[in-house]
């Protein structure tokens, strides 16, 4: 190797040594806890869990100059794409003079007929491609596949970069290493000037938090500064695109899909679709949101038509392509289909449009070498019964680059993902880097590698220093912005049912923590009161949390107890299934959630041997989410939805447990367990030192403003809440659920503890109840119910 060559890969090694000393193995697990830091994750189909996002502290270099190549080759590529799709829904004059047959675009599930002769606003069909590049041993740089209809991987990239300079932090000034920030700055810039107003509002459209790339779109979001929503937070209305939020609907100019562009609109496309906008592409057939990219840019992924781009180069550009295809021949033609009957042992044989044939096993593509012998003879069958459903590709052989394996280095083949988006002039710019996916074993194959096992950051290296743009604000800027800009109606319902099932799952921890604590004491020859566990059961089981014990020995309380705790089917609501349903809800809004609060909620539920342990350790994992969100949750429309959610579920449980457990004839058990599920023993003991007496409880517990855990101060909170959300009508009138929050509160703030009844804390139950019925009517998303019209704004 030339010294020149080895100097940077030295100063890699360099800086490794700095981070692990002798253990390489240690920079491997200091990488991934920064990743995991990040929040990078991904989700496997079929899991419901994430998993870490796998990142090897080794970058993969590449000089300037060899970049440079690969950069114009990108490039002219993104340009050559462009030209065709702009002919294939426009006159269709390459498919006439037969540069490439028609079915390779008839046959393409991607093709949409119904955008044949619209032009999409702001003239380009692609905004951001992504091109899978593989090295081959001698250093030849080739395409493996092309990534047109929803590229993602790019949020991965910034994702490896942040892990690995904060891993190997001396590296970026060592080597002159190129930025990312540019190429996000240039794209959102270029999503801007495509838009038809000056300060358009730009969102990413994600299928959902089930999409296996569901924390990179979140990050992206926050990254770029743009509105994450689905299908469901839009709305098309008289040619126009608005997302639904809490003050009405907001118009929106452009949108970043991540969503199947045959689901976008059922009234368009795929009739069933459940996550699409209907009447979507009514509006951007007008002009009046930007897709990036455009629906109907797939028809260009498929394999077969990569058989022909080589050609389409020269005739199109008068220049071959810089970054050349695998080889392949498509089977729609009789002699590329004898090629492939023929040599198909060593070839890779995949689907020619990327649909699953009848002759390979699986949707992958699959080495003809590794065909069974029933295999080998389905698949010829097939070939000859429709051979245009199949292409032949070799067998790419990849160079390596070095990862740490346990404590040592050694060489992996590799493929490289590289990404291209729009400026403001409507040029391309290319990501410096992407990144690399790694394969887990030596077989040097892009059969074989797959998706590969880890990744890698990409380090574009050169001799000219480089400048530290970054997308964060300077430290000089005087730029102030103290509003946090829009919130949907879905995001603000997750929040509010967040805040729920929290203080729900807390609160049925507390029952089941306080008849524990009785039964405990039974063993122990204090006489407990058989009466107050009773109604504890009773409470339980009314919750839904498990089935009622045969008995009320220890024994039987124990086993009631890790059903309500634990249990995970059945239908049953424990505080294991209540997490579940928080988990969820956090899981569709982790662009707005921090790390810490999404790792708390996604931390596996506790094994401690003892039922006390365990519920002593979730007790205070819901006390450090609690706290997240009373100190760290800035003061936002969301975390106000979170609060009320809160507020209005410990209110009703409160509520509910004064009227079991404090009214008239209660017992001292009765009143100490009404004192713990309000966590207010210690409260009411440096108050009052002369005993436990109803009426004191009662206050405390009830009616005390001043306790965080009565129901006057949850009551108090409501109130203050829906005074400060916004309203549709400037005429300064209440709303239905403002209304009933001072109704609420008229009833609870002038009550006396001994007056109260039950019927007055029923009456207060029931007002909880409508009070949350109607701001789920005001604020969250309603189903099919009518657009709110008042609240329309073109802001």
């Amino acid at each position: 190797m030339r010294s020149g060559a080895a100097a940077p890969w030295l100063a890699v090694l360099e800086e490794l040594s700095a981070v692990a000393g002798d253990d390489l193995g240690h920079a491997r697990e200091r990488v991934q806890r920064h990743a995991i830091d990040i929040g990078t994750g991904f989700r496997i189909i079929g899991e419901d869990s994430e998993r870490p996002w796998p990142v090897s502290p080794v970058p993969l270099l590449i000089e300037a100059q060899e970049w440079a190549r690969i950069e114009r080759g990108i490039v002219q590529r993104a340009d050559l794409f462009e030209t065709i799709l702009r002919d294939l829904y426009g006159p269709s004059k390459l498919a006439e003079r037969g540069h490439f047959p028609a079915t390779l675009v008839t046959g393409s599930p991607f093709f949409l007929r119904p955008l044949v002769g619209l032009a999409p606003p702001g003239g380009h069909h692609l905004h951001f491609v992504a091109i899978d590049l593989g090295r081959s041993p001698s250093g030849e740089w080739r395409v493996l596949a092309d990534h047109l209809r929803a590229p993602t991987g790019a949020g991965y990239a910034l994702e490896n970069r942040l892990a690995v300079s904060r891993t190997l932090g001396g590296l970026q000034a060592r080597l002159n290493v190129r930025r990312h920030a540019p190429f996000f700055a240039a794209f959102r810039e270029g999503l801007a000037a495509a838009c038809r107003r000056s300060d358009p509002r730009i969102g990413l459209l994600t299928p959902g938090r089930y999409n296996p790339s569901y924390p990179e779109q979140a990050h992206l979001a926050r990254y770029l500064g743009l509105l994450l929503v689905e299908g469901d937070d839009l709305a098309a209305l008289e040619d126009r695109l608005y997302v639904r939020t809490i003050a009405g609907l907001k118009r929106v100019d452009a949108l970043w899909r991540r969503l199947d562009p045959r689901l976008l609109d059922p009234l368009a496309f795929d009739s069933h679709s459940r996550i699409g906008v209907p009447g979507l592409i009514d509006v951007w057939a007008q002009g009046n949101v930007v897709l990036a990219n455009a629906p109907g840019a797939g028809v260009l992924e498929s394999p077969a038509f990569g058989a022909f781009l080589p050609q389409l180069s020269t005739r199109l550009t008068g220049a071959d392509l810089i970054l050349p295809n695998i080889a392949t021949w498509w089977c729609g033609q009789p002699r590329e289909a004898a090629h492939v009957a023929g040599e198909f042992g060593s070839m890779l044989l995949s689907s020619a449009f990327g649909a699953r044939t009848l002759g390979l096993p699986g949707e992958a593509p699959v080495a003809g070498a590794d065909l069974t012998p029933e295999q080998r003879a389905a698949f010829l069958d097939d070939l000859t019964r429709r051979p245009q459903d199949y292409v032949g590709q070799e067998i790419v052989r990849l160079s390596t680059m070095p990862v740490i394996i346990e404590d040592r280095l050694e060489p992996r083949p590799f493929t490289l993902r590289v990404f291209a988006a729009r400026d403001a002039q409507g040029d391309w710019q290319v990501l410096p880097g992407g990144f690399a996916r790694i394969g887990e074993h030596p077989d040097p194959r892009a059969a074989v590698l797959g998706e590969g096992t880890w990744s890698a950051d990409v380090c574009v290296h050169g001799a000219e220093p480089v400048s530290p743009v970054s997308l964060l604000p300077a430290p000089d800027s005087l730029h102030v912005r103290r509003n946090p800009g829009t919130l949907p109606s879905r995001v603000a319902d997750n929040f509010f049912w967040l805040g729920r099932y929290l203080e729900r799952g807390e609160a049925l921890l507390a029952a089941i923590r306080v008849m524990l604590g009785h039964s405990i004491d039974a063993d122990t020859g204090a006489a407990p009161d058989d009466a107050t566990i009773a109604k504890l059961v009773a409470e339980i089981v009314d919750s839904g949390a498990a089935p009622a014990p045969t008995g009320f020995r220890r024994a039987e309380l124990i086993a009631f107890a890790r059903t309500a705790m634990e249990a995970r089917d059945g239908g049953w609501q424990s505080v294991a299934a209540i997490n579940t349903h928080a988990q969820r809800i956090a899981g569709g809004s982790r662009d707005r959630l921090s790390v810490d609060m999404v790792r708390l909620l996604d931390a596996p539920f506790p094994t401690h041997r003892g039922m006390l342990d365990r519920a002593g350790s979730l007790q205070r994992r819901y006390a450090a989410i609690a706290g997240l969100s009373a100190e760290h949750m800035g003061r936002t429309a969301a975390w106000r939805f979170h609060d009320l959610g809160r507020r209005i579920e410990r209110a009703r449980a409160i509520t509910r447990a004064a009227r079991i457990f404090g009214m008239s004839g209660a017992s001292a058990g009765d009143l100490s367990t009404l004192l713990d599920l309000a966590d207010s023993q210690i409260s009411y003991r440096q108050r009052y030192l002369t005993g436990i007496a109803r009426v004191p409880v009662v206050d405390l517990t009830v009616l005390d403003p001043g306790n965080p855990r009565a129901l006057a101060f949850q009551v108090e909170r409501i109130r203050e809440h829906l005074a400060a959300l916004p309203v549709l009508d400037d005429d300064g009138m209440a709303e239905p659920q403002q209304i009933e929050a001072t109704e609420l509160h008229a009833l609870v703030a002038p009550a006396q503890a001994a007056l109260l009844d039950p019927e007055t804390l029923s009456e207060v139950e029931h007002r909880l109840f409508r009070l949350s019925e109607a701001i789920a009517r005001r604020y969250f998303l309603q189903g099919a119910e009518p657009l709110r019209a008042s609240g329309l704004t073109l802001a």
